[in-house]
């Protein structure tokens, strides 16, 4: 084993030592009268508040990717299952939280029709009502392939993140539609996506690096979802390198995204041992500036955010079309389930650039997290 290899191996050991309390603060995050998973320690204490679907859904994951998943009691299964059957709306089928500012978030609606269609699969459950596309027609931008490029063009993306995550949102249309139609879709939107790429950095948008990286993120769920090859991708993983050196993150989300982009680009990069150990420790570094004393990490450096619908876009900045904030918090200094899932994640794909294989943490204890379920 080579030096930039050992010491690889050596980050990833630091990095697994960041999760020491983290499932006991995860377990302590379920509220059994809902059956949902709370975003904070200082949601609970919100008037007229009960758990929301992202943070749910996520807990869901993160039990699933922890192999703890099959150690809940059927009762508690059951429980999760009934707090996403009763956030399903059934005029709609949409799935809604309580906040009617939510409604109007297009991407939160979407998120939630995916996590919780997700989440109900993995519970072995179903929704009680019809989902979106069967009751409903396609939105009118969709009829055509032109009329699709025609909406993605007024897409504001002088915040990269917030923009190219809105230009995702037709991807769960699209991937509904029949060949050959669903090809026309696809191919149009590759046509424009590629025509609007920076060529020097690979990113696409507007703002510091990090937004755009993490606008390069979302927008290439449009790639993977469809088998499209995401251009430039030499480009891209300079420009990573780049940021992580020179720049600093100040979101728990800024940490992931480079990471899930490389992770995803890792067959065709072969990025060298020496630069992966510097990413890699670049980014235990990183992460650790977010590890909060409840055992969890915050969204942002200063905080977790209130309400990480509008947390995209920071203070200082603005977008245009910008949602109403949805809070899910009280703002404070703690560990956050958005955080927690993040960390997860960036745990999973460094073990996955390094070739090394990704198994749940010794943390991730089920009778350690069973002891301290619905425990504050």
């Amino acid at each position: 084993m080579t030096t930039a290899a050992q010491q690889i191996r050596e980050q990833l050991g630091e990095m697994d030592s960041l999760f020491g309390d983290f499932f006991k603060w995860l377990a302590g995050q379920y509220d059994s009268a809902s059956g949902g998973f709370y975003y904070a320690r200082s949601s609970f204490d919100m008037e007229n508040f009960i758990p929301d679907i992202e943070s749910t859904a996520q807990a869901v994951n993160i039990l699933l990717r922890s192999g703890l998943f099959d150690a809940l009691p059927q009762e508690t299964k059951e429980n999760i299952a009934a707090f996403f059957r009763n956030k399903q709306d059934p005029d709609s089928g949409y799935f809604y939280d309580s906040d009617p500012n939510m409604r109007k978030d297009e991407v939160m609606v979407m998120r939630a029709l995916g996590y919780s269609t997700n989440s109900l699969h993995r519970l072995g459950s179903a929704p009680l009502c019809p989902l979106p596309h069967q009751v409903q027609e396609r939105p009118d931008y969709l009829r055509s392939p032109e009329s699709y490029v025609e909406w993605l063009k007024r897409v504001d993306l002088s915040n990269s993140w917030r923009g190219c995550d809105f230009m995702g949102t037709p991807n769960h249309h699209i991937a509904k539609f029949e060949e050959p139609e669903r090809r026309e879709f696809i191919e149009a939107g590759e046509r424009y996506f590629a025509s609007i790429q920076d060529p020097e950095t690979g990113l696409w948008g507007e703002g510091n690096r990090y937004i755009r990286i993490s606008g390069t993120f979302k927008l290439n769920a449009f790639y993977s979802r469809f088998g499209v090859r995401t251009p430039n991708i030499d480009r891209i993983y300079r420009t990573i390198l780049s940021c992580l050196r020179e720049d600093e993150a100040r979101d728990m989300c800024w940490i992931r995204n480079p990471i899930d982009l490389l992770g995803t680009f890792r067959q065709e990069l072969r990025i060298p041992e020496e630069e992966l150990e510097e990413i890699i420790r670049i980014t235990v570094s990183n992460m650790r500036k977010l590890l909060r004393p409840d055992g969890g990490f915050s969204r942002e450096i200063h905080q977790s955010p209130p309400a990480p619908n509008v947390a995209q876009v920071k203070e200082g900045d603005f977008y245009s079309y910008m949602p109403a904030p949805v809070p899910i918090g009280q703002g404070l200094v703690e560990g956050d389930m958005n955080a927690g899932t993040q960390a997860l994640l960036i745990r999973e794909y460094c073990h996955k650039l390094a070739g090394v294989e990704h198994r749940p943490l010794a943390s991730a204890s089920p009778a350690a997290f069973l002891d301290n379920i619905g425990r504050r």
